[in-house]
């Protein structure tokens, strides 16, 4: 059953099994074992996270596509389920359906356009086409302030089960009340673990082979009879698609949606960070690499704070752990973990696992 749910794409090193079922139980049960707002919704971001890097995994590391267009269809599943909340005054789930429905309508669209026109080109021409599109796009959704709500972004009611009054139960579980909040937490838990047991099922079937192929060598893959370009043509719109789903996830959460969260090319920059320390063409590297990602950015700065108020009789170590810092210290965690593993967390640990079984086989 196990093997079946993972789409035969089992881990493959005892470590990184740990890693896996620590990373599940504690997302799954992150709002009994934390207290206060900030832990949830960090929890909550790395769920999305993973979905939207698996998909973008599915682009770059299983097809060889480099897009800079993601956080554009991950925006508009945002703004898709946002915009249609925020222009009732009695938000239902209807309204936010249809909102979505037609926010990835719009992402196949955009998709399809730019698949048919780019991918034509060579990679790095396709690379700058897609950045512009995605550039145009987010300085549109500024710039539409009676529409998107421009800089400001919009915030939106969600429906009553998941607001933060509702109550499930009228007595505690575990130590804390499951209310609305608690409820979207598992609405997007759950919405993610389907994405990316979706995407894990894709890359293991006959179409993810080929995309395979289609990264190794593309005329070799053309030669065989594959229609390389429909095959990229069908890897855009999926990751299109999740990314959008993602995207409405996180609305949905955080109950606001605007440019710098949902379209910044910092996001892009973060889901090409956590590509590379997970592991391309991996997509357990979506879920390690997302996870230590942004524990990182949420927690680090407090951890060094802790550290130089510790060492505050060494000056010089006081100074360098300075909370203000932090993103230096970021990137050299980044740097270090590019060195020490050049193929990614889940590469070197799947690496390792398979030189011991080959040794103890020799």
């Amino acid at each position: 059953m196990l093997i079946r749910l993972l789409s035969g794409d089992l881990p493959r090193s005892r470590i990184l099994s740990v890693v896996l079922v620590t990373i599940l139980l504690g997302l799954a049960l992150a709002p009994f074992l934390t207290s206060g707002a900030r832990p949830l919704n960090t929890a909550a971001t790395i769920c999305v996270y993973i979905v939207l890097v698996a998909s973008y995994d599915l682009l770059l590391g299983y097809t060889g596509i480099v897009s800079f267009a993601h956080t554009m269809f991950y925006g508009i599943g945002a703004y898709g389920i946002g915009l249609a909340l925020a222009r009732i005054d009695e938000p239902t789930w209807a309204v936010a359906m249809t909102g979505l429905g037609l926010a990835l309508l719009l992402s196949l669209a955009l998709a399809l356009v730019v698949g048919l026109f780019a991918l034509r080109v060579q990679a790095i021409f396709y690379a700058m086409i897609t950045l512009a599109v995605a550039s145009s796009f987010a300085v549109l959704a500024s710039q539409l302030s009676d529409f998107t709500g421009g800089e400001d972004g919009v915030t939106f009611s969600v429906p009553d089960v998941l607001s933060p009054s509702f109550l499930l139960f009228e007595d505690q579980v575990l130590g804390r009340y499951v209310d609305g909040k608690v409820l979207t937490y598992y609405v997007v838990f759950f919405g993610c673990l389907l994405l990316f047991l979706f995407l894990l099922r894709l890359v293991n079937s006959p179409f993810g082979r080929v995309l395979l192929a289609i990264r190794e060598n593309a005329f070799r893959a053309e030669a065989l009879g594959y229609r390389t370009m429909v095959y990229r043509i069908w890897a855009n719109l999926l990751a299109a698609l999740t990314a959008s789903l993602a995207g409405a996830l996180m609305a949905l959460w955080l109950r606001y949606v605007g440019p710098k969260t949902s379209l910044g090319f910092e996001v892009m920059t973060d889901i090409l960070l956590i590509v590379v320390i997970g592991g391309m063409g991996t997509m357990y590297g979506a879920v390690v690499g997302a996870t230590l990602f942004i524990l990182a950015q949420n927690y680090l700065k407090e951890l060094m704070a802790h550290g130089s108020a510790a060492l505050e009789g060494v000056p010089v170590l006081a100074a360098a752990l300075h909370p203000d810092r932090w993103m230096l210290w970021l990137g050299v965690l980044f740097i270090l973990s590019i060195y020490f593993f050049p193929i990614g967390i889940v590469g070197k640990l799947r690496l390792r696992a398979w030189l011991a079984r080959r040794q103890a086989n020799s």
